[in-house]
């Protein structure tokens, strides 16, 4: 497989980053309306959750934004993100806790409401920013009547169980990049492909030998230790399947 460099926005077509943008219109909310100054003096609750949210959207963006040059950077910043849904998930629970509140159960009928609902696919056009706007508006408008519920409790519960999602959705990104990147290899890999091949149709082309062992043609090599240091030697462009070698006749 060869380096191929991809669009860095194509994020805006991921459900997980979709999913991200709704949790933050929703935390923003909720904070706005229920982390008020009695539960929240400092405000410094108010701005860890709106954080989290915040750099829950940005580590996806920035992270798929690197697929094409780095994946093991693209699983990291994924993992920051599902670290950042679980700081905010926390803080929602603890909001629960501290009203004395009802946490939804399994077969709770709205949890598994929120839970089922499924999110539309994008059908962006090339003003894709402006469709992007609309779908992630259009998509949260399934969850609202829990998420701008005037019952503190209820759209609690609802960003709750959509930060839940949010970490089973990018727990399956992430595995999804390993089980490629085991496949197909990484930008690192690919680029030591594209160079090999690049050297082997110079070597072509300058009339390097073919390998007594295989018979594909040969690249300039130089021994790198040993009392033969620096002397350049024909490889075989196969290595390490073979370990064919010719020497380099010197000129008369």
């Amino acid at each position: 497989m060869g380096v191929d460099i991809k669009f860095s926005q194509s994020y805006y077509w991921l459900n997980s980053w979709i999913m991200a943008n709704i949790i933050q219109l929703a935390t923003q909310d909720f904070c706005d309306r229920f982390v008020d100054y009695r539960m929240d003096p400092g405000r410094r609750l108010y701005d860890q959750m709106v954080m989290a949210a915040r750099c829950g959207v940005a580590n996806i963006a920035e992270g798929s934004a690197r697929h094409s040059t780095s994946i093991e950077t693209e699983m990291r910043l994924l993992d920051v993100a599902r670290a950042s849904f679980d700081e905010l998930q926390g803080d929602v629970f603890n909001f629960l806790l501290r009203k004395k509140a009802d946490v939804w159960a399994i077969g709770n009928m709205d949890r598994e409401t929120i839970w089922q609902m499924r999110l539309d696919s994008p059908d962006y056009s090339n003003s894709y920013l402006h469709d992007a706007a609309k779908h992630i508006l259009t998509q949260k408008g399934k969850f609202d009547r829990w998420l701008e519920n005037d019952n503190p409790e209820i759209a609690a519960n609802a960003l709750l169980v959509l930060c839940i999602r949010e970490n089973k959705m990018l727990q399956s990104q992430i595995r999804g990049q390993l089980e490629g990147f085991r496949r197909m290899g990484g930008f690192t890999e690919n680029m030591t492909a594209e160079r090999l091949e690049a050297r082997k149709a110079q070597s072509s082309k300058a009339g390097a030998p073919a390998c007594p062992k295989c018979g594909k043609p040969m690249l300039k090599r130089m021994q790198k230790k040993g009392h033969m240091q620096g002397r350049e030697f024909w490889g075989c462009s196969n290595y390490p399947e073979c370990n064919g070698i010719r020497p380099i006749d010197k000129p008369e």
